[in-house]
């Protein structure tokens, strides 16, 4: 503790402004020249990060701010500067013209690029898990046909799956700044109207029942009233007040 204790006055008088590194050891080997070397090391390293804080800063690095255009078989999203190849885009006008029902879509991470990763022309939902790989990201198109209260529907889903922490933290941050960007390419510059927009950790989440309720949400029609709250069970008996009789003294005279 006496060390401690004057640690502060001794760095006055010797000058702070002229001490350039501060090292604690608790061995020898700490104050050596390695150890000078390992605490400058260490000092300039980054800063340990939690893995929110790394993924965020990766989306970062991928937000480069390319336009959106439609003009070239390359497509180029907004945010990241992976285009969309041609079989891609190909697969993805086929489905907007009602000729396919599913189209996967996948990130070459390698090639730095959308690629096409699988399209069915006929799709039930039944079939629809097992289409959602276990191990990797992807980008799923999905026309929805059913009957719902009388009437008909073609409802667009598209569909992005994530099995949690099985993909590579890399892989993680590409799919997740590249969602939106994707969907503004295909609303915007390829006139898909998607319907609802999906995210899923597995398959077996996307049931008949949860597209349902997913496209038509149940409405509460029943408000219930305000109830005033009661008061207090027992407040006692009431009490009467009376006006105070008049006194012998005060009648009129």
């Amino acid at each position: 503790m006496l060390y401690a204790s004057t640690k502060a006055t001794l760095r006055k008088e010797f000058g702070a402004t002229q001490i350039r590194d501060e090292i604690f050891g608790t061995v020898h080997e700490d104050v050596s020249l390695d150890g000078l070397h390992r605490h400058r090391k260490s000092a300039s390293a980054p800063v340990p990060l939690t893995l929110r804080e790394e993924e965020i800063q990766e989306i970062k690095k991928q937000e480069v701010g390319v336009d959106i255009g439609v003009d070239s078989k390359h497509q180029t999203m907004a945010g990241i500067s992976f285009p969309l190849v041609t079989e891609a885009l190909d697969a993805v006008q086929e489905f907007t013209k009602g000729n396919l029902q599913y189209v996967q879509l996948m990130i070459d991470t390698s090639a730095e690029e959308v690629q096409l990763a699988g399209t069915q022309r006929t799709l039930a939902v039944t079939g629809l898990p097992g289409h959602i790989p276990d191990s990797e990201a992807r980008y799923h198109l999905y026309r929805y046909d059913h009957n719902y209260e009388g009437d008909f529907f073609h409802s667009v889903l598209f569909i992005y799956s994530m099995p949690g922490y099985a993909c590579p933290i890399k892989e993680r941050m590409l799919y997740s700044s590249s969602k939106n960007p994707i969907t503004h390419l295909l609303e915007n510059g390829l006139n898909l109207a998607i319907s609802k927009k999906l995210e899923i950790g597995e398959g077996t989440e996307l049931t008949e029942e949860y597209l349902l309720d997913e496209i038509h949400p149940k409405r509460n029609l029943h408000r219930p009233k305000f109830a005033k709250p009661k008061g207090p069970a027992n407040r006692g008996a009431k009490r009467l007040t009376r006006p105070p009789k008049d006194s012998p003294g005060n009648g009129d005279s």
